[in-house]
């Protein structure tokens, strides 16, 4: 395939090295408003919003995934074997599998469980385990106690279904998952095939445990800790 791919509109340059990617279209809109400076539009194919700016002088791109394993397979994908992406950081919202992970909690992924048989394309021998990138993950952790952000940092997982028929957590929660979430785990096994780099930030929008939740509008614009994290990963 070549560019502009059927989902991304993008010329070739028009997409920074590093891409941050909210799930919803309208936070990458938000991010590009509201932290980037010389901001263009360089997708808007399906309403999946794509900007590239410069934030505090250094380029970075966002690009809204959609939501579940099979929209960020397709979207990282070609962000990586077209685009020549080589960082893509998720920065999505979460829900709390512990009493210990509160609703605004930042979150990172160091490893990404998942229910999903978005494995088996690579058909292999036993079972995978998806993973951030190491340097980004350190880079990340050290940017969070730079700014005096207490980050938990564990397994997460990515589910492929929000309305579950079984709904029982504990099994996972047992094991010490952290949150669950949607899409990590394609990120983290399309950079693993593409030999990129992949960290997932989340932010907890709910806690499964107690009921507590936040609402669209604040999950939407309100979740800026996690913002301002991955932004200084900009080059």
């Amino acid at each position: 395939m070549s560019i502009p791919t059927a989902h991304i509109s993008a010329k070739e340059g028009e997409i920074a090295k590093t891409v941050l990617m909210p799930g919803d279209p309208l936070r990458a809109k938000f991010i590009a408003e509201t932290f980037l400076t010389d901001v263009s539009i360089y997708n808007e194919v399906r309403g999946m919003y794509g900007y590239t700016g410069y934030y505090k002088g250094r380029k970075i791109s966002v690009q809204g995934s959609g939501m579940g394993v099979p929209s960020m397979g397709i979207y990282s994908y070609e962000l990586f074997n077209f685009y020549g992406v080589e960082n893509i950081v998720r920065i999505g919202t979460a829900g709390s599998m512990c009493e210990s992970v509160k609703i605004r909690d930042v979150i990172i992924g160091m490893g990404a469980c998942t229910n999903s048989n978005y494995a088996d394309q690579y058909n292999f021998p036993g079972t995978y385990a998806p993973i951030a990138s190491y340097e980004l993950l350190s880079k990340v952790v050290d940017i969070a106690k730079s700014q005096g952000v207490d980050v938990k940092v564990g397994n997460v997982l990515s589910s492929d279904t929000f309305y579950s028929d079984t709904p029982d957590i504990s099994a996972w929660s047992k094991m010490g998952v952290l949150a669950v979430e949607m899409e990590a785990a394609a990120l983290y096994m399309n950079a693993a095939r593409a030999g990129k780099s992949a960290l997932c930030i989340l932010t907890i929008s709910d806690e499964i445990l107690t009921g507590k939740a936040t609402t669209s509008d604040e999950r939407q614009t309100s979740f800026t800790q996690m913002m301002e994290i991955a932004l200084e990963l900009a080059e």
